[in-house]
């Protein structure tokens, strides 16, 4: 049985005395006598024992055959892959996910926990990405064949099912991620390296952190609970022995850095997964990026917070509203926005049909929108001029289908940078060879002759915003500066 909350206070109680020592003699006539030490240190073994006996029957064993000729290794996606050696390290990565011999059966493994008696397991999309076979190995050594319920790539999470029959699963019991307080106890538990039913423990050590870069709507907890490859999909637990979030990454450039998705987050998603087998996001239709000091100066922008629009799609809801490239986005639904994380998690916690309220800074003016919210769309749906030197570093020239095709642009119009100059202006300012210039200081550069125009109209020591279209990462806005010589 668990500790009860009263016999908790008793044990953070007795482990003060020991942390801040004895009382001096003066103070401690007429007290009771210290408890015994080793008590202590016992009750606080027991609550650990006493959340792993509970829960680690839970814990399963997620075993993977990939689809044949699946991208990335381990059956991963280029970018996934990326993502995750990024996180765990080269070392590790090759060692853990890398496929085995081809004469061996090649099966990357993950850790999750059921969380429904009639067999439903939460886990990470990582986890069981292009599976061609699921196996789920339960702490009896039982077996069971499971079925892809639903995955969502966004949060990093995935359902699967097993179908138990007669038999009564453990299901873990989840708890609550937004009373969660730095300094907490954590305890993870998982199979890291294939070590089935690894249990580790550490402290809470931060909340809601984002750009981690695991995942698109972040607000991790971070623990340094020992987190290793295997214990992605594992439950993350506090002192009760409820679930609080679902281990998902580790920093590789720093020891005891761990991160887990908090199980508030994880329920609304997994509510939809069951239900839908996919998950139903707000959707606007923009590209955003973070407004840097450079950016805000460029636009003209004044005050912290708010969020650069760098692209409309054509016929989404944003385009509908009359939302435009170069828009700042300060305020949505009347709550001020301050960061691009923020407002991919405000848009698409809407419902889709419901009209939103949205202010945007507009040639630095407050501009307020009326935007209908859609859908997102599934994971599965979305002649040549002479060279022109422009005296900041840059050649272009005009968009043709070659060029266009050479370098992976979607655009019909605007001017290709063929070369950037060392040390250059444009080289500073981030551009690259390939990309494509759509505008620049908020004016349309379509040919050449429309960015000759505009190039010569900057004066020295401006710093303005370009427009940029580059292959892989679709369309955003850089800062460059005049230098005062041209």
């Amino acid at each position: 049985m668990l500790m009860t909350r009263k016999r908790l206070l008793t044990v953070g109680a007795m482990l003060a005395l020991l942390w801040l020592g004895p009382l001096p003699a003066e103070a401690q006539s007429g007290t009771p006598t210290a408890p015994d030490s080793k008590a202590l240190l016992h009750a606080l073994e027991d609550a650990f024992a006493s959340v792993a006996d509970r829960v680690t029957p839970s814990v399963v064993n997620v075993s993977v055959k990939p689809k044949k000729g699946a991208p990335g290794e381990g059956g991963q996606a280029p970018e996934t892959e990326q993502r995750f050696r990024d996180f765990f390290g080269p070392e590790l990565y090759e060692r853990f996910f890398k496929r085995r011999a081809p004469r061996e059966e090649s099966r990357a493994a993950g850790s999750g926990v059921i969380v429904d008696a009639r067999g439903y397991i939460l886990t990470n999309a990582h986890v069981v990405e292009n599976a061609a076979e699921i196996e789920v190995r339960l702490s009896d050594d039982r077996k069971f064949a499971a079925t892809l319920v639903g995955r969502d790539s966004k949060t990093d999470l995935a359902i699967v099912k097993i179908e138990p029959g007669t038999s009564v699963l453990p299901v873990a019991e989840l708890g609550d991620s937004d009373k969660l307080r730095i300094g907490q106890w954590a305890i993870a538990i998982g199979n890291p390296f294939g070590l089935d039913r690894t249990v580790t423990v550490g402290i809470i050590s931060a909340t809601g952190r984002t750009k981690v870069g695991v995942a698109t709507y972040e607000a991790f907890i971070q623990t340094d609970a020992s987190i290793n490859p295997g214990n992605s999909g594992g439950p993350l637990l506090n002192l009760d022995g409820r679930v609080i979030g679902i281990n998902t990454a580790i920093l590789s450039s720093g020891q005891g850095i761990g991160f887990a998705i908090p199980i508030n987050m994880v329920r609304e998603v997994m509510t939809q997964l069951i239900a839908k087998g996919r998950v139903v996001r707000g959707w606007l239709g923009i590209s955003i990026q973070d407004l840097t000091d450079d950016l805000a100066a460029g636009f003209g922008a004044s005050g912290k917070g708010g969020v650069l629009v760098a692209d409309v799609m054509k016929d989404s809801p944003a385009e509908a509203a009359g939302m435009k490239a170069g828009d700042i986005v300060v305020d949505f639904g009347g709550a001020p926005i301050k960061e691009v994380t923020e407002l991919q998690k405000r848009v698409a916690a809407i419902p889709p049909g419901r009209p939103i309220a949205v202010t945007v800074l507009r040639d630095r003016k407050p501009t307020k929108l009326t935007v209908k919210v859609g859908e997102q769309p599934g994971e599965e749906t979305i002649v040549a001029a002479v060279p022109k030197s422009t005296g900041l570093g840059v050649t272009v020239e005009a968009l043709t289908e070659e060029s266009a095709q050479a370098f992976g642009l979607r655009a019909s119009s605007g001017v290709v940078v063929t070369e950037v100059a060392a040390g250059s202006a444009a080289e500073a300012a981030g551009i690259k060879e390939g990309d494509l210039i759509l505008e620049v200081n908020r004016r349309r550069t379509a040919t050449v002759d429309d960015f000759k125009k505009v190039v010569t109209a900057l004066k020295p020591g401006d710093a303005v915003p370009v427009q940029v279209e580059r292959s892989g990462t679709g369309r955003q806005y850089v800062v460059l500066k005049v230098p005062e010589k041209r």
